[in-house]
């Protein structure tokens, strides 16, 4: 197609308009990002039985998206079924000792940044010279997504390092406050409980689980430490917290969100200094190039090894002959032939680049002398945390000191190559070390600069930034529970994985929008931004005056005699009067589904993924043995 000229865009959906029609749940979010990126609404039908997207105009072919909840033969009708199915009941429900449902709409959210993701990577294929797919989006699929790094732990070679059993924050203050306390130095932790007078067998039996529940979804702590809490006042936790270097956040309630929230958008763009003009950038992306840049980037490197270890990368990087024709973008690997560099750790940043890997990128991880450490945390395969591969499959990796001089210049020399640098360093510190946008742009004018944080600057004093810190403080804790029970942020890491799909989100807007402007872009995405996505619905029933949270019992599963089964939504309250404790599994939902009611079985044990008929040659093992999920989107 012809490179698409809009010179005035400002944001890169100008000029598209769309047309959405299908289940609300799994069309809201889309209409509204794409309204967010600049696209105008052109109809909505919300009784369509899918999901359906239609971006058209802007010089592009028209791009089309098909929304749904699973297969039809997969009995997966809504989030409820797809919540049990895939795991996510299992894995929210270790703190509390059984499968539970979240009461936020947390697959259908997960969704709909996908579908937005797989449009925008469609529209940077055009402009590349692709030509259009239409995209399939699958609810089942994005479910197990994000509970990948849970379902490859099931699967390592060993078992986990620490116990799973219930148990974990929040804690609760002698006037009753529930908080989330934080820290990542096991130091900071000994201090906080010794100025709290804590045992000192619970401190230290404490800080295991408490460190490991980021990967377990569970913190089995000794009893005692929650009642030294309930012994002490908030003011007294907090001086705790402060002479120890910890950080302690009050839980807020959806109504305190919703009158601080302004509705901004999840992610920001900011285009960077122009180019010398756009047949000189949109060479940058042409096979031709990329291989004369590749000296450059030996260069560079320090080592090089492909992140999965399966083989070593040679210290002077060759191309094959077959390169050029695989860096060619295609409809399914719409960014072939474009180079991610990702300096991330944990799951926010290492998510957001191993989604843009799946759409045809290289991505290229920079690690600290001697690897990432995260790589030996346990379980393992073949000698590699599976948690890791989970995000880091397939990736390339140089080992980059970030604190020398040297190393950096390296580091700016790889990011003059590249067309994406990501990461999600602390607040300030790519400034400090020269690594901000605004340093990179003169060596690549034509660079997206990604910055993955968690509050992207938008609250005065708040907290560390971590998942359960922002569960916190957004209300997310009460959102995720219904009524009658106390709120308590998930111990599943549902904002650093809906974090990360924002992520890679705001990537992709600011590729396309590159291509668009012939200019580079600043994107900046947060787990705020997960987390406003997330409660939406719930944040604008608290602002209209109504109940933010779901009634009480919503989304619980009902026992069996071997398992547990989850109704419907639709189905939920005419299921809960049948006593099916005595019953099996099948049977229990043979009695259901003779009743004229949805339900499915809820998955307890991920390791049993594999052979559920429900997932159909879906997940498979990589080279190291480790359990991996399907992509989440196709093309065709």
């Amino acid at each position: 197609m012809a490179f698409p000229t809009t010179t005035q865009t400002v944001r890169p959906l100008d000029t598209l308009g769309f047309g959405a029609s299908g289940p609300p749940q799994l069309t809201e979010v889309v209409a509204r990002h794409l309204r967010l990126l600049g696209a105008r609404p052109d109809v909505t039908d919300n009784q369509e039985p899918s999901g359906r997207i239609t971006l058209t105009g802007g010089g592009f072919e028209p791009a089309g998206a098909t929304v749904t909840w699973a297969h039809p033969a997969n009995g997966l009708v809504d989030e409820a079924t797809v919540q049990a199915a895939t795991g996510i009941m299992a894995v929210h429900g270790r703190r509390d000792g059984s499968p539970r449902g979240l009461a936020v709409d947390y697959v259908a959210t997960a969704t709909a940044v996908l579908t937005v993701q797989g449009l925008l990577a469609g529209l940077v294929g055009q402009a590349r010279g692709a030509g259009p797919a239409h995209l399939t989006v699958r609810a089942d699929r994005a479910g197990l997504l994000a509970v990948s790094q849970y379902l490859a732990a099931s699967g390592a070679d060993e078992g986990e390092s620490t116990e799973l059993a219930p148990g974990g924050p929040p804690f609760t203050s002698a006037e009753g406050v529930l908080f989330e306390l934080e820290t990542l130095d096991p130091e900071a932790w000994a201090a906080f409980w010794r100025a709290l007078e804590a045992p000192a067998d619970a401190m230290q039996a404490g800080w295991r689980p408490f460190q490991f529940r980021y990967a377990t979804a569970c913190a089995p702590f000794p009893e005692a430490l929650h009642a030294v809490t309930r012994a002490h006042p908030l003011p007294r936790i907090r001086q705790a917290a402060a002479d120890s270097g910890a950080e302690v956040c009050v839980l807020r309630t959806l109504g305190e969100r919703a009158l601080e929230a302004d509705g901004s958008a999840p992610w920001s763009l900011r285009t960077l200094n122009s180019l010398a003009g756009q047949e000189s950038y949109r060479e940058s992306a042409a096979p031709s190039r990329r291989t004369a840049r590749e000296g450059s980037r030996d260069a560079a490197m320090l080592t090089a090894r492909e992140s999965s270890r399966e083989a070593a990368v040679p210290s002077r990087l060759t191309v094959p002959e077959s390169y050029r024709d695989a860096a060619l973008p295609s409809p399914a690997r719409p960014l072939a032939g474009l180079t991610v560099l990702e300096a991330g750790r944990r799951i926010q940043a290492p998510l957001a680049a191993h989604l843009l890997g799946l759409l045809g990128a290289e991505i290229i991880r920079i690690e600290p002398p001697g690897g990432d450490p995260l790589r030996g945390m346990p379980p393992a395969c073949s000698g590699t945390s599976a948690r890791w591969l989970a995000l880091n499959r397939g990736k390339k990796a140089v080992e980059i000191d970030i604190k020398a001089a040297g190393d950096r210049r390296r580091l700016r020399e790889l990011a003059a190559e590249a067309d994406v640098f990501l990461h999600n360093w602390a607040p300030g510190k790519a400034a400090h070390l020269g690594l901000d946008a605004d340093d990179l742009a003169p060596v690549n004018p034509a660079l997206v600069y990604a910055y993955t944080s968690g509050w992207a600057g938008r609250l005065q004093d708040a907290p560390m930034g971590t998942d359960f810190m922002v569960q916190a403080r957004t209300g997310v804790g009460e959102a995720v529970r219904p009524e009658g029970e106390a709120p308590a942020p998930s111990l599943m890491t549902l904002l650093d994985v809906l974090g990360g799909l924002h992520g890679t989100e705001a990537v992709l807007a600011g590729l396309l929008l590159r291509e668009r402007t012939g200019r580079g872009v600043r994107v900046d995405s947060s787990l705020l931004g997960a987390a406003d996505t997330l409660t939406g619905p719930a944040l604008r029933r608290a602002a209209t005056g109504k109940n933010a949270r779901r009634p009480a019992g919503f989304r619980h599963p009902l026992p069996t005699a071997d398992g547990w089964v989850a109704p419907s939504d639709a189905s939920a309250r005419a299921a809960s009067s049948y006593d099916l404790r005595e019953l099996s599994t099948p049977d229990a939902l043979a009695l259901l589904e003779e009743r004229g009611l949805a339900a499915t079985a809820v998955t307890t044990d991920l390791s049993a993924l594999h052979h559920d008929v429900r997932f159909p040659g879906a997940i498979s093992r990589d080279a190291h043995g480790a359990p991996a999920v399907p992509d989440p989107w196709s093309f065709a």
